[in-house]
């Protein structure tokens, strides 16, 4: 990272770029920092609405404190396929954890989805996650248990009976109108308490008012996800360089 760890000053600049609505980019601009270390720095100490500099140096300070050394050999430390540079990669599965923590995902959810999303085959077993994540069986089991419950990942078998993993263009889509189908329930009971409250009460109509907003969101993302669904499946135009690929999507 430039210059090293952020200091109290450049934290309490980045407070004030929040305060004064400034996008992360800028305020990394302005602090001569990559705009991914600003991003990662505000979603780990509260978000843009809660960042406070103190608190956020201070929680810092606690975390290199009790930081271990790290292993000579870890998944940072890998070979990168592609030539990608393994410092950069990992400051990009950082960052991108972050944000789906922020999202309200658990940092092992979140750290198990990072590493699919990122890796090229788009699928790995429990044993590979545990193993680039450095964590036991159970925590890979306990995350994959909720990202399966939420459409996030779904479940193959390979060649070797193994259960794989797999994050593919479809399941952002699934996870959607999963999401869409939700907001169903919703508004059947909201429209349940209409009839239990009275018509015309002001309980009534706040319910029935809920109940058309989300049938109204509902139906707008599910138009919307079928509208572009097929740019999920968007492929780079073929050049005359390109060479095929360095193996299967997954299995």
């Amino acid at each position: 990272m430039p210059g090293g760890r952020l200091t109290q000053q450049e934290r309490q600049q980045i407070a004030l770029g929040l305060a004064d609505s400034l996008p992360y980019a800028e305020i990394a601009r302005r602090l001569d920092r990559p705009t991914s270390t600003i991003t990662r720095e505000v979603m780990r100490n509260g978000g843009p609405t809660a960042y406070r500099a103190d608190l956020a140096h201070r929680a810092t300070e606690r975390r290199a404190h009790r930081r271990r050394p790290a292993p000579s050999r870890g998944p940072e430390s890998a070979p990168q396929p592609h030539g990608r540079d393994a410092e950069a990669v990992a400051e990009y599965e950082e960052t991108f954890t972050t944000v789906l923590m922020a999202s309200g995902l658990t940092k092992m959810t979140a750290r198990v989805l990072t590493c699919l999303f990122t890796t090229d085959a788009g699928s790995l077993t429990a044993s590979q996650l545990a193993q680039r994540l450095q964590v036991s069986p159970a925590s890979i089991s306990k995350a994959i248990a909720f990202l399966e419950s939420q459409s996030l990942v779904r479940r193959e078998r390979d060649e070797r009976r193994r259960d794989r993993y797999v994050v593919d263009d479809e399941l952002f889509y699934q996870a959607t109108i999963a999401s869409a189908r939700a907001n169903d329930q919703l508004v059947e009971t909201a429209r349940q308490g209409v009839a239990v409250l009275g018509p015309r009460t002001p309980a009534a109509i706040r319910l029935e008012n809920i109940a058309r907003f989300l049938d109204f969101i509902s139906e707008s993302i599910t138009r919307a996800a079928e509208q572009a669904r097929e740019v999920l499946h968007t492929r780079p135009e073929a050049t005359s360089n390109d060479t095929a690929p360095s193996g299967p999507d997954h299995g």
